[in-house]
């Protein structure tokens, strides 16, 4: 084994002991209207919620902002910062408990004094505001409910946006830092994003312009996968077989009609696929059929690159809940390791 394979697997093996110590998930909740008494709230003093410690200016979606710096009571909306507030020690006062993933977060669903605000298609603002929270998390799919959070209570807009400069990984780092300054986990905040650098770094390092298809496997089919996670080759010298034309958002949702054939056709060196289904369940109670499964099983894809040289790469299975910084890390440290051992 040569040094460079024993070094990237010593790295993939710290990654996941990283992983499970930061713990990913992700969980989203957008909102609907906000009763009258929510809009209230937002007029209120924090009397009886908490002290915080002063104010800081963060930079937001929507400018700087001044927040509560170490906010005594916080509601957790936005699945991207989910992981790490958990690894600041936070303990939020609400969050979208049916949203969680299965593993990782079982103390924040059991936890009776952590508040369930529902889910981004039923949220339950008066479970909100009866929260009392100093400070809301919202943005990422909670982006276009701003104004009526802060009715509620002070909202600050950290989360990653594809439009961000230097995009979406760039901008984990940023939402990161962010919220470090806001719980005065500063050192916290720059260990996390050393981690993500050097796994990308390691990445960018690994690849050398192979083509890859960009997967995400659901209902026992693998579709374009490109709009959502196009955003973890951005940084690396790979080559997408296809793009996110013609895919109207990062929905995973879609159903192109693309045929496995077709994927056959462009004979991708690689595939990297999310598994939708194994974070989620099936839509409407159907079976689960496991991403590996799905494309073991394909034999239009038999004679390709990827499949006869067993070069796919699985993203974890609650990365669709996830999606925050230490969801990207994990999967750059996959693929230098990955990378670097087929080279």
């Amino acid at each position: 084994m040569s040094a460079a394979r024993k070094t990237w697997e010593s790295s993939a093996v710290r990654s996941v002991r990283f992983r499970k110590t930061l713990v990913v998930t992700s969980a989203a909740l957008c909102a609907g209207m906000v009763l009258s008494a929510c809009g209230e709230s937002g007029k209120s003093s924090d009397e009886g919620k908490g002290k915080s410690e002063g104010n800081v200016t963060v930079a937001t979606a929507k400018g700087d902002l001044e927040v509560p710096r170490k906010p005594a009571r916080v509601a957790a909306l936005d699945n991207t910062s989910f992981a790490t507030l958990k690894a600041f020690g936070v303990k939020p006062v609400a969050v979208p408990k049916a949203l969680l993933p299965n593993e990782g977060f079982e103390d924040w669903k059991n936890d009776s004094s952590i508040k369930d605000v529902g889910t981004h298609r039923e949220p339950k603002f008066e479970v909100l505001n009866a929260s009392e929270p100093t400070l809301i998390i919202g943005g990422y799919r909670f982006t276009d409910h701003h104004d009526k959070l802060s009715k509620i209570a002070k909202t600050v807009d950290v989360a990653p946006s594809d439009e961000a400069k230097g995009g979406y990984v760039n901008a984990l780092k940023t939402q990161t830092e962010a919220l470090g300054k806001i719980f005065a986990e500063e050192k916290k905040a720059a260990e996390i994003v050393a981690a993500l650098d050097k796994a990308e770094q390691a990445a960018v390092a690994a690849t050398k312009g192979e083509k890859v298809f960009l997967g995400v496997a659901s209902a026992g089919k693998v579709d374009n996968g490109a709009s959502r996670i196009s955003r973890l080759t951005q940084p690396l010298s790979l080559k997408n077989v296809l793009g996110a034309e013609g895919q109207e958002s990062t929905s995973v949702h879609d159903n192109s009609g693309l045929a496995p054939e077709t994927i056959a056709k462009l004979n991708p060196d690689w595939m990297i696929v999310l598994d939708r289904d194994a974070a989620v369940g099936g839509e409407e109670g159907a079976k689960v059929v496991a991403a590996k499964k799905i494309v073991e099983d394909m034999e239009a894809w038999d004679k390709t690159t990827f499949r006869q040289k067993n070069q796919v790469i699985y993203l974890s299975n609650d990365f669709y809940l996830t999606e925050g910084i230490q969801a990207y890390t994990l999967p750059f440290y996959q693929g230098a390791t990955a990378f670097t051992a087929a080279s």
